[in-house]
């Protein structure tokens, strides 16, 4: 088990991501500023490539198509599947910067079985 958002976080889950194909060839430079963390932000990025995770890790990805923003407490419930990013999303408590496109296509994958299973599996390796 190892600390969320870690580098050896990101090394332990992006297996995970093995065989999860989203219903799209989406590829896409994403990232991830969390606030209100026990640091003032904290940044992340994920790298999709025809469909497929290709990369992730702590820091910054250059040239994003996406920034996305979201509450330290809020980034944990939806890692936890308490929290859905539709509604996160809906609700303003996740917000979008640069292209709309990445979103769009990634929500509805968080709701399929495939997303909801991903989520479970990275819950049981995470400890908060």
């Amino acid at each position: 088990m190892s600390t969320w958002l870690s580098k050896e976080w990101f090394d332990e889950t992006r297996p995970l991501w093995s065989g999860i194909a989203l219903p799209f060839d989406l590829s896409a430079r994403l990232q991830y500023e969390i606030t209100g963390g026990p640091e003032r932000v904290v940044a992340t990025y994920w790298v999709l490539g025809d469909g497929r995770l290709l990369d992730s890790g702590p820091g910054v990805v250059a040239d994003p198509d996406t920034t996305i923003t979201i509450a330290w407490d809020d980034a944990q419930s939806i890692e936890r599947g308490e929290l859905d990013p539709s509604v996160a999303f809906m609700q303003g408590r996740l917000k979008v910067a640069g292209s709309m496109a990445p979103v769009v296509a990634l929500l509805p994958a968080t709701r399929t079985n495939d997303g909801h299973d991903l989520r479970r599996r990275i819950a049981a390796v995470t400890d908060f």
